[in-house]
């Protein structure tokens, strides 16, 4: 297992994708009576698949997930090219029509929270980032000016620029005035070191105490960094603003499921019934190509299609 981090940090991937592929490599070589993965093959990996599949009753994301750990498993880590790896069978994803929340359940909903809840959900449906893009934020990364934000490091390794509200300028203000603050308590208790990616904390020596680096929403608590032992003040955990939406949701009696991406769909569908390019949708998103935003097409506020039901039409 160290080996296989060690292979997995190298690769710059991030840590939630070290858990998970740790996780899945652990439960493979339990499952087959801890056994070293040079002794299984091409049996054993598709009934472990199959075994997800069918006992475990998990999603094709998942079962997808679970074989992508254990193609870095043996291409990666034990440098085995075994042909037969490319020809165990996918799980096919189905296509979902995404979760879209109208102009005024997104209102009532961002109207029962509050807090740091409210500000990262209105600000995700503002601009339409992603959940970890939005935890992810530094100080630097946003521009009051320009009235923009920067995503770094998105999906793909991609950076991006979108928008910045402006209605929450002076809320994001208070929110650096805030970080400002509890930084220098930090650095006062001898501590105010923060996570910089890649090599710029030996590029930089003391970029990681710099106000500009530190995260936008910090936890309340610092903790122990699980990377190398190191005690700093981390982004907030994800669940403050599912738990946050979640119980909003249920005092609004919204029954549509909701998340953060729900939030980001609604932010492409809006802009695209406002009568903004796709394109520019596209570009906001940081989606790869415009294919992937099509999507948003498919459920603007007109009907399946734009198509008139005949039970509508006059006379």
């Amino acid at each position: 297992m160290d080996e296989v981090r060690r292979c997995i940090r190298v690769r710059h991937y991030s840590l939630r994708t070290e858990q998970a592929y740790v996780g899945w490599i652990t439960r493979f070589i339990r499952a087959n009576h801890r056994r070293h993965p040079r002794e299984l093959g091409q049996r054993e990996v598709e009934a472990f698949l199959s075994l997800l599949a069918v006992r475990g009753q998990v999603a094709a994301s998942t079962q997808n997930q679970a074989l992508a750990a254990l193609l870095f498993l043996y291409r990666e880590v034990l440098g085995q090219k075994l042909p037969w790896m490319d020809n165990v069978v996918r799980a096919k994803r189905p296509l979902k029509v995404p979760v879209v929340l109208s102009v005024a359940e997104v209102r009532a909903l961002l109207a029962a929270m509050d807090g740091r809840a409210w500000l990262m959900a209105s600000l995700i449906y503002g601009s339409g980032m992603r959940l970890m893009e939005c935890l992810r934020l530094r100080v630097k990364d946003v521009d009051f000016d320009r009235g923009e934000i920067t995503v770094r490091e998105g999906k793909g390794a991609r950076d991006r620029r979108t928008v910045l509200p402006a209605s929450l300028g002076p809320m994001l203000q208070r929110e650096v005035e805030r970080v400002q603050a509890l930084h220098a308590a930090d650095l006062r208790e001898g501590f105010g070191r923060v996570w910089l990616p890649f090599a710029l904390a030996r590029k930089y020596p003391k970029a990681d105490r710099a106000p500009g680096w530190q995260y936008l929403f910090p936890s309340d608590r610092r903790s122990i960094d699980p990377r190398d032992g190191i005690e700093r003040r981390h982004h907030v955990d994800d669940q403050v603003l599912s738990r946050g939406m979640k119980a909003a949701a249920a005092r609004i009696g919204l029954a549509k499921p909701v998340s953060a991406h729900t939030l980001r769909h609604s932010f492409a569908t809006h802009l695209l019934e406002a009568g903004y390019d796709i394109r520019t949708v596209q570009e906001l998103l940081g989606h790869k190509d415009v294919s992937t935003t099509q999507i948003y097409t498919h459920v603007l506020n007109r009907g399946a299609g734009a198509v008139l039901s005949p039970l509508d039409r006059p006379g």
